[in-house]
């Protein structure tokens, strides 16, 4: 019955109305009784002191007196006429004012009645005025459902300027609790409760709502973070249970010659331990008759591309083909480069399809694709299209994957008639109270350390009054027979002012560092893929010194000989693109710069960013300020801002309770999956309620 109740349409709540429903529709999102009860107040206001005139200090607080209104009047003004009320206690008097809404102001006010008034008072000629104070009946105030500390709601403009004031919500929260008698359906099973010393659901959203303590606020607010939490890691754990008992995969029984032979006598370099563990990993994956869908986090030249390779020797130990996708031509064209020559001497045919491959040649990779003759493929999303078809794809690795929607991936899938498996690689790393929200139904591994030998890159921050000095030591730099990247920053929306910011640079670059002594590359968005390519090529053979560059060159190729990065305007960059970029340096036995170059007048934010990224070579740490600083909507991009859409809890904060949230998910699941259990009946039932809602839990699949 209750549940049905929370379904009604928000207007038949009392003294709501079309014209309110509207307008709570629209700018807060409120259809419901239910999304009214889910509207969590931002903050909290302690109103059991009540001022007197005498006492009130010009300072930003908002403050309650008990007093009476004695006399109103309109003053005309060159801006307009605003309305004017002498408000007096029994020690002194003071003024109140509203710039609009003078009839509907002037005929809810009476003469010469205790009133409570509330609001920010500040001192003009000598005597206090509140503008636009919330005002109550002294008799209506002691009688309300009220507590100690007072609610604030989210709210707009267009609420306040309509009248729905923060106590006009409040009021309607009353309403609320009075026709629903705060009876609200229990969520969680007793035990889960005890073991966690939660209180019930009515108490919780009766005191988030109107707290009768501090103490019993703070419970509330821990149930209901609980609560939105554990219910996201249920369908993200159950999403991945599904997928696993319904999606059969390859399964690779045998580790055979192709990845002994590599193991044993082709590696570069001994693996570390963290690449050891992920190869583990991802082997008891392939092994195993359900698909592999696993997400590999590495930093920049952590040695994720080593990895790969392993996996798809796996695949074809068993019989099997991998094809590896990449975002852009210039990095699918590094992988194959890597590949080829990590594979040298091992009989694998690895080929390469993009854009710009011939006809000639693309007739011959579907030939050997089909027949089964062609063991690896890397490309971009020209893998994707249908014509493209294997013998039998056994491993799909995906490279940067945000780039990718879920469309495009599914495609991959369709290459064969039994899935094969998915390896997920992202160069950024992804906090992980982040990656437990957003890829909770993946599986996670993470290469956690740098391959031995790597110095860390040597990163400075410096103001552009300091330009001559930095040039110095670029010239040195190039003496040693160095090359340096120096990169503008281009946004889009301004895209003309920047474009002439990174020509200017350019010319005036070409001045400092003349032919023919020096020899300077350009790079921007702008160039047809051909030139960007050969002027990338001409960097990549010795063949310039400087490469000047917008942020294009964030994936692009890998030069060991480049060992300085420059960053202008480093101020206008995020915190992981910062970290991005600087990972394009620092590839080869030498040790590597990255100098960030600013203005002087930097924000708070700016100089933490700064900061960050001289003290710290950590991606993970980075990623954990970056967080912090921008919040999950901004850092996973525009189109994923809405991914988290959590009402109460935030997984900056409330890091600690998520995990919490997902270890019990983990143990109920683990012990009783289908939920069927008598004590797990509430939580099947929410838990099915839920799913149905609006994409509420369609995360990123």
């Amino acid at each position: 019955m209750l549940n049905n109740l929370l379904d009604t349409p928000i207007e038949y709540l009392k003294n709501v109305g079309p014209n309110r429903g509207a307008l709570l529709r629209k700018e807060l999102g409120i259809h419901t009784y239910g999304d009214l009860v889910n509207l969590y107040p931002n903050r909290y206001i302690d109103r059991t002191r009540y001022y007197k005139v005498n006492e009130l200090r010009d300072n930003p607080a908002e403050v309650q007196l008990i007093g009476k209104i004695i006399h109103l009047k309109t003053v005309e003004a060159k801006r307009g006429k605003r309305l004017v009320a002498t408000f007096t206690d029994e020690t002194g008097t003071m003024e109140l004012v509203w710039f609009q809404g003078h009839k509907w102001v002037r005929e809810s006010l009476q003469l010469g009645v205790p009133v409570v008034v509330f609001g920010k008072a500040s001192s003009f000629n000598g005597m206090f005025n509140m503008p636009h104070p919330e005002i109550e009946l002294l008799k209506d105030h002691e009688q309300n459902l009220r507590s100690a500390l007072q609610p604030v709601y989210p709210s707009t403009e267009t609420l306040t300027s309509k009248g729905i004031s923060n106590r006009v919500v409040n009021k309607m929260m009353q309403q609320l609790f009075l026709e629903t008698q705060a009876m609200f359906a229990e969520t969680f099973p007793a035990w889960l409760m005890d073991e966690l010393k939660l209180i019930p659901k009515n108490a919780a959203l009766f005191n988030i709502h109107f707290p009768k303590s501090a103490d019993l606020l703070a419970k509330a607010q821990f149930r209901l973070k609980f609560e939105e939490l554990f219910f996201i890691q249920l369908q993200l754990i159950t999403k991945n249970l599904i997928r696993k008992h319904k999606i059969k995969g390859h399964p690779f029984t045998k580790v055979g010659d192709h990845f002994n032979n590599f193991f044993n006598h082709r590696l570069p370099f001994a693996l570390t331990d963290a690449q050891k563990r992920v190869v583990k990993e991802i082997r008891n994956d392939m092994g195993s008759p359900a698909q592999m869908n696993r997400l590999l986090q590495g930093d920049v030249g952590s040695g994720k591309t080593i990895v790969a390779l392993m996996s798809m020797l796996i695949a074809l130990d068993n019989g099997f083909q991998s094809c590896l996708m990449a975002p852009t031509e210039i990095l699918a064209n590094q992988h194959f480069n890597g590949l080829s020559e990590l594979a040298e001497g091992l009989g694998i045919n690895i080929k390469i399809l993009t854009g710009s491959t011939k006809t000639a040649e693309r007739k011959i990779i579907h030939e050997e694709l089909e027949n089964g003759t062609l063991h690896i493929l890397i490309g971009t999303h020209a893998l994707l299209e249908d014509k493209v078809q294997f013998h039998n794809l056994g491993l799909a690795v995906i490279d940067e994957q945000h780039r990718f929607g879920v469309e495009q991936r599914s495609k991959l899938w369709k290459k064969n008639d039994i899935p094969p498996h998915v390896l997920v690689m992202t160069a950024t790393p992804i906090p992980r109270t982040l990656a437990m929200s957003l890829y909770g139904d993946l599986d996670i591994s993470v290469i956690d350390e740098l391959p031995p030998g790597r110095k860390p890159i040597q990163t400075v921050h410096r103001f552009d009054n300091n330009r001559l000095k930095v040039w110095k030591f670029l010239k040195d730099e190039i003496a040693k027979g160095r090359q340096v990247y120096i990169v503008y920053p281009l946004i889009e929306e301004s895209s003309k002012m920047d474009f002439k910011d990174l020509m200017d640079g350019y010319e005036s670059i070409s001045r400092d560092f003349p032919l023919p002594q020096y020899s300077v590359s350009i790079v921007h968005g702008k160039m047809k893929p051909a030139e960007k390519e050969a002027e990338m090529q001409r960097f990549a053979q010795g063949k310039t010194n400087i490469m000047v560059a917008t942020t294009v060159i964030e994936v692009g190729v890998n030069v060991p000989n480049a060992s300085v990065m420059i960053i202008e305007s480093a101020e206008r960059f995020g915190l992981s693109q910062l970290h991005q970029l600087r990972g394009r340096v620092g590839r080869g036995a030498e040790q590597s710069y990255c100098i960030l170059m600013t203005g002087h007048k930097l924000s708070s934010d700016t100089k933490t960013r700064l900061e960050t990224m001289v003290r710290t070579n950590d991606g993970f740490e980075i990623a954990e300020v970056d967080l912090k600083l921008r919040g999950p909507g901004d850092l996973m991009g525009t189109q994923q801002s809405g991914v988290l859409n959590l009402q109460i809890a935030d997984i900056v904060r409330d890091k600690d309770i998520l995990q919490l949230a997902r270890q019990y998910a983990l143990k109920i699941l683990k012990d009783d999956a289908p939920m069927q259990k008598p004590e797990h009946a509430v939580l099947r039932s929410t838990f099915i309620a839920l799913s149905k809602k609006k994409n509420l839990w369609n995360y990123i699949s």
